[in-house]
């Protein structure tokens, strides 16, 4: 298990403000990396536990509640990025455009250094997070997809998972890397942390 002061910078991460159009997003100054994932994956668990905050990124019983991009800072000049949760939410499909309107508006700012994209390690690759790759193709923006949950399955499994993302990644040619992760175990987080920093420039 990874100890916590391993990611002891990420714990400085404090809410900054959400938005809901992009004239409410942070002026465009530092670096940022943001957080993708469909309803239900855990990409508040994988926050929370990054910064070591259980109430940091807030979690919701109905999935796809959340519909506002959140931004945390970590210091003057870096901060992480909560994106809405894509996937099957309960909506109209009028917000649904909204939700892609702004999470696209999002992935087109220079700030962004890089784009952490959540799926569930037993279902992994559903259409969204597949557009969620496309788009980072498009944007030339490099994505980091982690495969959570992997304490649901025996590590044979796991290791089968993470093939099967690596050979679709490359099949599609997308600039992606790919790790499996577990919130409840904390296992993948310095590999996270890892990657984060580079992205960041903290190394």
């Amino acid at each position: 298990m990874v100890k916590a002061s391993d990611n002891n910078f990420y714990r400085r991460a404090r809410f900054l403000v959400s938005a809901g159009k992009s004239a409410q997003f942070p002026q465009e100054d530092g670096a940022e990396v943001a957080f993708a994932g469909g309803s239900n994956a855990g990409k508040s668990s994988a926050i929370n536990t990054l910064c070591d905050n259980k109430r940091l990124a807030k979690t919701s019983k109905t999935p796809g509640r959340t519909r506002l991009i959140n931004f945390f800072s970590l210091d003057q000049h870096r901060r992480l990025v909560d994106l809405p949760g894509y996937g099957y939410a309960k909506v109209p499909e009028a917000v649904k455009r909204e939700w892609k309107q702004l999470i696209e508006a999002y992935l087109q700012q220079h700030r962004l250094r890089g784009l952490v994209i959540i799926m569930d390690i037993r279902h992994p690759m559903k259409a969204f997070d597949v557009q969620m790759l496309e788009w980072c193709h498009y944007y030339r923006l490099p994505a980091h997809i982690l495969l959570t949950k992997s304490d649901k399955l025996k590590r044979g499994a796991q290791q089968n998972s993470l093939r099967a993302v690596q050979k679709l990644l490359t099949e599609g040619s997308f600039d992606a890397t790919v790790q499996t992760f577990s919130a409840l175990k904390q296992t993948g987080l310095e590999q996270l942390v890892e990657k984060l920093n580079g992205w960041l420039e903290l190394d």
